[in-house]
């Protein structure tokens, strides 16, 4: 018996030291994306995955000093080395029925296009600092699954005009590289809201033209065929009976270009396309975008909503010469899933190098 036994405590420990050692190569194997100091740039995310940074912190070094426009969320992907940026998010508070646009909005400050965000360790706002100010804070959120760490943060921004004034919780879990956690709060001093809409801004960069709904994959140059203008165009939002539900429960609506690879980082050889070459796609490799709500948390109000362009974003001129036509037909713009405002509501957006069908399959 005894021989037994010690045999057995053998086994066990075995077992325990094969685990360990498992345990602290998955930990290992976690590589976040982290302000060094408080005075790094405002970059956060994880190697092979999702990339979030504000303004003034570009996130794809070389491309633009200033980090791009104000009262956004640049989201990015890191492939290869380096981080890839693939689009806005812009916070789009309603109140009384009035609705502001966080990247053109005024801020308080200097009455220039684009609140202010900053982040913060906690729910004390403090106010604008151009750096991190955060590393995030690093915890482990499922107890049944200790080897998972998830780096968070908020972030908070200017009250908005019409009174308005939201702030965020960010978080992405290293064992969901691909996505970002946002839940959605208010300061003490805002207007009550009737939503607070999270959209992605920039779906022509990738000239994302497939949309997948419940039953159906929706073409933006079918939906918005012969359409040439330079505004946005822009037909009915999708009702939640409509929007896809996964394996998990979550309702999740996705985006991707419809285009070969090769056709996608293809670049009209023209003077006027050269001089815009910013907007020509620059990763090695497409991405599938997505808007995700665990269906416990979602009610009736839920919708998919999508806009389109047939020419890439000038600034808001009216002198259509500023403006290029996007290579091969109009593409999604703005993307979101809309849902009545309630506080700690919580929205997940994920940029992934998957196949749409394994996102919606799984």
């Amino acid at each position: 018996m005894k021989k037994i036994i010690q045999h057995y405590c053998i086994l066990l420990i075995a077992l325990l030291g094969f685990s360990s050692s498992n345990f602290a190569q998955q930990k290992d194997d976690i590589k976040w994306i982290r302000p060094s100091d408080n005075f790094d740039e405002a970059v956060w995310g994880i190697e092979g995955g999702i990339v979030i940074g504000l303004w003034p912190s570009p996130i794809e070094i070389g491309k633009n000093a200033t980090g791009g426009p104000r009262g956004l969320f640049r989201m990015g992907y890191h492939a290869g080395g380096k981080v890839h940026h693939i689009n806005y998010i812009a916070v789009e508070p309603v109140v009384d029925g009035e609705m502001e646009f966080s990247e053109i909005s005024p801020s308080l400050v200097d009455e220039k296009w684009g609140k202010l965000m900053w982040a913060s360790e906690d729910k004390i706002p403090g106010s604008f600092f151009p750096a991190a100010r955060t590393r995030g804070k690093i915890s482990n959120p499922d107890p049944d699954n200790p080897e998972v760490e998830e780096l968070s943060f908020y972030v908070f921004m200017e009250k908005f005009k019409n009174d308005a004034h939201p702030y965020f919780k960010v978080s992405i879990r290293s064992d969901k590289p691909e996505e970002v956690a946002f839940e959605i709060f208010h300061q003490e001093d805002s207007a009550e809201m009737e939503r607070c809409v999270l959209t992605a801004t920039m779906g022509n960069y990738a000239r994302a033209r497939n949309l997948y709904l419940k039953d159906e994959v929706i073409n933006s140059n079918e939906l918005y065929s012969g359409y040439a203008d330079i505004d946005f165009i822009e037909k009915e939002e999708y009702e939640k009976e409509r929007i896809f539900k996964n394996q998990k429960g979550e309702y999740i609506a996705l985006i991707e270009n419809d285009e070969s690879f090769s056709e996608l980082s293809d670049w009209p050889q023209k003077d006027k396309y050269f001089r815009n070459q910013n907007w020509r796609y620059r990763p090695f490799f497409k991405v599938v975008q997505y808007w995700k709500k665990d269906a416990e948390e979602a009610d009736n109000s839920l919708r998919v909503r999508v806009n389109g362009r047939a020419t890439y974003w000038a600034g808001g001129s009216r002198n259509e010469s500023h403006y290029i036509k996007i290579p091969n037909g109009p593409a999604y713009e703005n993307f979101e899933l809309r849902e009545d405002y309630e506080e700690g509501q919580q929205f997940y957006f994920g940029i992934s190098r998957k196949p749409a069908k394994a996102l919606i399959d799984y």
